[in-house]
């Protein structure tokens, strides 16, 4: 029998993958970024867009937003009409109110930090060291008008600040939530103030009904055109609006 010949082949051998090698640095993995200056002027633009992101949350807490807002939301639970003005209404009518408060504080803020910011006399720096300076200046009378300094001084001992005598040594970020808090207080002081006529209208309807025996029928119903003709009567949005607009000073 012929001898069969048997041939050895080499093994096969696959080629193998190399794991991907992370860049050496930055500049490998962003091509754009190749210089120091330019990953740090990336940052401040990333910086930027988070500060414009939450800039519309640092405005409402550091004006007169806040106040107006709760009174004038109160003031429609009051006259039991939940839909009537229409959110739209209310939240454009306060945030009117607060750009007409607010416009000598923004005065200050464009002649001593924007203005000479534009022309170049002072820094970025010191514009924004002046606006946050004029803001704080009219949260301090807020706070000491309506006397509820405590609340600030509340949050300076959670924020752990020493050696706090004077106003301008409490920190800016404790400044403004004992702002926020003073503001809830006095809106709703205001709103309990707009409540009390509402409600003795309520009781004398109710009080009404029952010695009529009309135990089915809502009180708040027939009270409801009661409350409307008192308010156009007094002239209530001019009587709201002006206590909200002097309380301000």
């Amino acid at each position: 029998m012929p001898a069969v010949e048997q041939s050895k082949t080499e093994p096969s051998t696959a080629p193998t993958t190399s794991p991907a090698t992370a860049p050496a640095d930055i500049s490998a993995a962003l091509p754009g970024l190749k210089t120091p200056d330019e990953v740090s002027g990336t940052l401040k633009w990333i910086l930027l867009a988070t500060a414009l992101s939450v800039a519309p949350a640092v405005l409402v807490l550091v004006t007169c937003f806040t106040r107006i807002i709760v009174v004038l939301g109160l003031l429609r639970a009051a006259l039991a009409t939940p839909q009537l003005p229409p959110n739209q209404v209310i939240f454009g009518l306060a945030l009117l109110m607060t750009v007409v408060v607010m416009m000598p504080t923004g005065n200050k803020v464009y002649r001593d930090a924007v203005e000479p910011y534009m022309a170049g006399r002072i820094s970025q720096t010191q514009a924004l060291t002046t606006a946050e300076g004029h803001a704080r200046a009219f949260m301090i009378r807020q706070i000491d008008d309506a006397n509820n300094q405590e609340d600030v001084f509340l949050f300076i001992s959670e924020a752990d600040a020493k050696n706090v005598k004077v106003w301008k040594d409490v920190p800016t970020i404790a400044m403004i939530p004992g702002f926020v808090v003073s503001e809830l207080k006095v809106a709703f002081s205001m709103g309990f103030r707009f409540f009390l006529p509402f409600l003795i209208i309520d009781m004398l309807i109710a009080s009404v009904l029952v010695s009529m025996g009309m135990l089915m029928v809502p009180p708040v119903l027939i009270s409801l055109p009661f409350k409307l003709l008192l308010f156009v009567l007094a002239d209530g949005w001019h009587l709201v609006i002006g206590t909200l607009m002097t309380s301000f000073g």
